[in-house]
């Protein structure tokens, strides 16, 4: 229970703090908010290590994708993932639920930095155009894409079945995915206290190339990250 509310004390508190040190940055270049971000990354593995004893293990570096465009398909337990991958990806450029950017000052942050927004569970003309913005956004920017193609933050022993907005982007962009798999959710679960002592494994899987299936994609993507999440778990 100390633990629980000592780690939550201290993470709240750098986010709002670093949140505030960048408040200028909006209306500068774009690069200044990024940075924030990854320092908002930074410090919560830092809190996770001090406060929770958390070892954070990456493995697969060699299969990050260089020197071509690509996208992350990554599974999401917590908000870890939220902020760890923007210190392991070079600014990357999250699809994210609409009701985010309504947080006053985080939802600012979100988009300056591009984020692109959906109103889940809802037809709208923002989602009709969904697609042409993400492939606007890849067309114009070397930085990579990330989708939670769960849709939600799921408890660790749940699979769901993965959402088929995934495979529409992959079918739209025509460009290979980098599935990663993380099994956050034994140290930072959607729901309950947080465990002590653990480990939070990132797993970067080899990447899907291009020019797949729509389904043959979604297959594969799926069977990836939760067999490797059966592994890790």
């Amino acid at each position: 229970m100390i633990k629980n509310f000592t780690f939550s004390f201290f993470f709240f508190f750098g986010i709002i703090f670093i949140s505030i040190i960048f408040l200028p940055s909006l209306f500068l270049p774009q690069k200044f908010v990024i940075l924030g971000g990854k320092l908002m990354g930074y410090w919560t593995n830092f809190c996770l290590k001090i406060f929770l004893s958390t070892k954070i293990l990456v493995k697969g570096n060699k299969n990050i994708i260089k020197n071509e465009k690509f996208f992350i398909a990554a599974s999401h337990q917590s908000m870890f993932e939220t902020f760890f991958l923007q210190t392991l990806f070079n600014a990357p450029v999250f699809i994210l639920k609409k009701e985010l950017l309504l947080i006053p000052i985080f939802g600012w942050y979100l988009k300056k930095i591009g984020s692109i927004s959906i109103d889940r569970g809802k037809v709208t003309k923002n989602n009709l155009d969904f697609l042409e913005k993400v492939y606007e956004s890849m067309l114009n920017s070397n930085r990579p894409l990330i989708i939670f193609p769960q849709g939600t933050r799921v408890l660790p022993d749940e699979r769901p079945p993965f959402k088929r907005g995934v495979s529409k982007i992959y079918e739209k962009l025509n460009i290979a995915c980098q599935p990663v798999a993380i099994n956050s959710g034994n140290v930072w679960p959607k729901n309950g206290e947080k465990k002590s002592g653990r480990t939070i494994t990132v797993s970067v899987l080899p990447q899907i190339d291009k020019n797949l299936g729509k389904e043959q994609f979604l297959k594969n993507l799926e069977e990836k990250i939760y067999h490797e999440l059966n592994l890790i778990s």
